[in-house]
């Protein structure tokens, strides 16, 4: 009954979610993984050691990390398959590296915050994007919104259910694991340039397929979606997405922007400095809180679409291994 898991998953943390109270008592698995990241760049990444130095400390220290990731999700595997229905709560531990949920409240926050004003907008923003709040306007905070939410359709619901359905729960974790050791540490300043450089390209390799997947999705759930172009959507993310600076981010990016009209990236300032960045599709730039709300609609439909095609393949993997 293991083929069941990928699509209860996706159902089950869609409309639950991670329980608040357990957050609150024992933190949430990717919490997990960023305390033992945190632990070992503090102690490895230090100033006194030379580039190549501080590189092999980072591999060294994401390898660990990804072994002790492994041991943990195997061990729980071969409980969970060694006991009356132990699928049932491989799913429940599944769900939490799924995050549909936490998305779109997080996004939605941003919507609602800038109904009351600018600076709570920026303010909303400031807790999903890297990039300094005080310097967007309107437009700026809805369009940060929108491609987070594009670019976390992606990396935070699609690739993760990718490697649950390829790998199981080994694969849901490792990639968590990459995917949070990314976030953290992948960036290309001073500090993590060299550091970081494993986790950017690890991420790189395990987010390729679920970022073009995700366009995809997106190009699909255009259909089910009145004023969704699905051939604009497409075109856009082909058109585009090799220009972003990520050789995966891009894709989802582009796909939204083609599909509701809109012109994502740009100019954006991180730590006072100002990144020039491609721009996504060529539409309108002057978003707002509508704008923001029907991306959030696109990204519904994206989940029902996700949630069909894993129903579909769970059925399909039954039919094939019934006698």
């Amino acid at each position: 009954m293991s083929f069941l898991i990928p699509p209860l998953a996706l159902l089950l943390e869609r409309f639950v979610g991670y329980p608040p109270l357990l957050t609150a008592r024992i933190g949430h698995p990717v919490m997990w993984f960023g305390w033992m990241i945190a632990y070992m760049e503090q102690r490895t990444n230090t100033a006194s050691r030379a580039a190549s130095q501080r590189k092999l400390a980072g591999i060294v220290s994401l390898a660990l990390l990804l072994l002790v990731a492994l041991v943990a999700a195997l061990l729980v595997q071969q409980i969970t398959r060694s006991i009356p229905l132990g699928w049932l709560l491989e799913m429940l531990i599944a769900t939490p590296f799924l995050a549909q949920k936490e998305l779109g409240r997080a996004v939605e926050a941003v919507a609602d915050a800038l109904g009351v004003s600018l600076a709570a907008g920026r303010e909303a923003v400031s807790q999903i994007v890297g990039r300094d709040p005080q310097a967007l306007d309107e437009a700026g905070v809805s369009r940060a919104a929108i491609e987070t939410l594009a670019e976390s359709t992606s990396d935070g619901v699609v690739a993760p259910w990718f490697w649950l359905v390829l790998l199981g729960l080994p694969g849901i974790v490792l990639y968590k694991a990459i995917n949070t050791a990314d976030s953290m540490i992948g960036h290309l300043n001073e500090r993590y340039r060299d550091y970081g450089w494993a986790a950017a390209r690890l991420d790189d390799v395990v987010n390729f397929i679920p970022a073009r997947l995700s366009a995809v999705l997106v190009t699909i759930a255009c259909f089910f979606m009145p004023d969704a172009s699905p051939s604009k959507a497409w075109g856009a993310a082909r058109r585009d997405a090799r220009g972003h600076k990520s050789p995966n981010s891009g894709w989802p990016e582009a796909a939204f922007a083609g599909a509701l009209g809109f012109s994502l990236g740009g100019p954006r300032h991180y730590d006072g400095e100002l990144d020039d960045l491609p721009t996504m599709g060529n539409g309108d730039r002057r978003l707002g809180r509508y704008h923001i709300t029907r991306a959030l609609m696109l990204y519904t439909m994206v989940l029902n679409v996700l949630l069909g095609v894993s129903g579909l393949l769970a059925l399909t993997i039954a039919f094939l291994a019934s006698p």
